[in-house]
């Protein structure tokens, strides 16, 4: 594998790891610097997961768009300076807003992962792009459990080890890019940049007006809402519906990251051969739907656990339609659709926790008509039944760039 990749790779995980490895200490962080039981620690969390989230939903667009313009090296490399350094003020942090800043530039910051995706868009040949951002998809599922299981092994070193660690990893990836890291934005794709572009709400707009895409911006965004139900309510539903422990529901999800990593980082690559991209993101939502209908429904904590690695099955639905998606639009847009896609996604994460949350909320208080602790899961079925038919009813196709590389203006 080229060292560029390595360092895209690389870049995503630590990106995922960088927030795995908080988790553990925050409880704890939070009560120290705020002197305050849990459940307000836990109202502080709900800020700063949000504040995170709402940066890179505000952001997302502005980077991709730098980049299109400047280059993915410098927003690459800076972004994992700036994140470096962001980790290091939190690491010393001593009151709650200071926190609070670190949250908001790191979720500045995280918007990395949209011009990793432009940067792996930019080199892969049109029939290599979804089995490549399933690379990245699996790159984030690892470090998706390397996180949380480094971090609580720090936890033992003190409530600021994980934040060092952070660091580290994000300086030492950043070194590692500036020597390996190759340039991919020429003046043949170079585009000007714009501020009209620059922010999420004009550039959904513009991108909504390219033939076909709008449809598949809005599948990309329900899948994604649908999909939160798992970091949202899974601790919750399973310790509510088979009382299981904090160390049962962290294996869980280590099943389910690992097996997530293992269909987009190899399973998928038959499986595009097989069924094609639009195939791949047509079976993927049938099977969502099966999965959430399962999970809403199964009575035995044991069966659910032997169905949280096959609920990954599902996983090629991003890196398919991003392969299509990317294949939609200009070279010189790859940036900008990049950072589209990482505004939905964060809005996503925005929006879905309070829609499930509150639905499990409904069907499990004392006083409800219905107990059903498996809701959200059953309404997660339902989005993406909806996400299928829009993706269906469009075809599954958005425009094809024309033979320059880029779009028209």
């Amino acid at each position: 594998m080229k060292l560029p990749i390595v360092f895209i790779l690389l870049t995503v995980m630590i990106d995922a790891m960088g927030i795995g490895l908080i988790v553990p200490v925050m409880p704890d962080l939070i009560q120290e610097v705020r002197g305050m039981g849990i459940g307000t620690a836990a109202l502080w969390g709900g800020v700063l997961s949000t504040s995170f989230a709402a940066m890179q939903f505000l952001f997302g667009p502005l980077l991709g768009a730098l980049s299109d313009r400047y280059g993915r090296r410098p927003i690459l490399l800076v972004s994992l300076v700036v994140l470096a350094l962001d980790y290091l003020v939190m690491a010393v942090a001593g009151t709650i807003w200071l926190l609070l800043a670190g949250r908001v530039v790191g979720g500045i910051t995280a918007a990395t992962q949209s011009t990793a995706n432009a940067y792996m868009a930019d080199i892969s040949k049109p029939e290599e792009k979804a089995a490549n951002f399933g690379l990245i998809g699996a790159a984030f599922g690892l470090g998706f459990v390397a996180g949380p299981a480094l971090g609580g092994f720090l936890a033992e070193y003190g409530t600021r080890a994980p934040f060092y660690a952070a660091a580290a990893l994000a300086a030492g990836n950043a070194v590692f890019g500036y020597v390996v890291l190759k340039e991919t934005v020429d003046d043949r794709i170079r585009r000007p940049f714009a501020w009209s572009r620059a922010n999420p709400f004009g550039l959904f707009k513009h991108l909504g007006r390219l033939p076909g895409l709008g449809p598949l911006l809005l599948v990309f965004f329900i899948y994604q809402v649908a999909f939160t139900v798992y970091p949202a309510v899974w601790a919750y539903y399973t310790s509510e519906r088979f009382d299981w422990s904090p160390g049962m529901v962290g294996l869980s999800l280590s099943l389910f990251g690992i097996a997530m990593a293992l269909v987009q980082g190899g399973l998928i690559r038959p499986m595009l051969r097989l069924m094609g991209e639009r195939g791949a993101v047509i079976y993927g939502h049938v099977a969502d739907v099966g999965v959430f209908l399962l999970i809403g429904f199964v009575s035995s904590g044991t069966w659910l656990l032997i169905l949280t690695p096959l609920a990954a099955l599902p996983a090629v639905i991003t890196p398919a339609l991003q392969g299509i998606m990317s294949k939609a639009v200009g070279d010189d847009e790859q940036g900008e659709l990049q950072g589209a896609l990482v505004s939905i996604s964060a809005l996503a994460m925005i929006l879905s926790p309070l829609l499930m949350t509150s639905t499990f909320y409904t069907f499990t208080k004392p006083e409800t008509s219905v107990y059903l602790p498996g809701a959200p899961f059953l309404l997660a079925a339902v989005l993406i039944a909806i996400a299928l038919m829009v993706f269906v009813r469009s075809g599954g196709a958005g425009r094809s760039p024309d033979v320059s590389g880029s779009s028209a203006p």
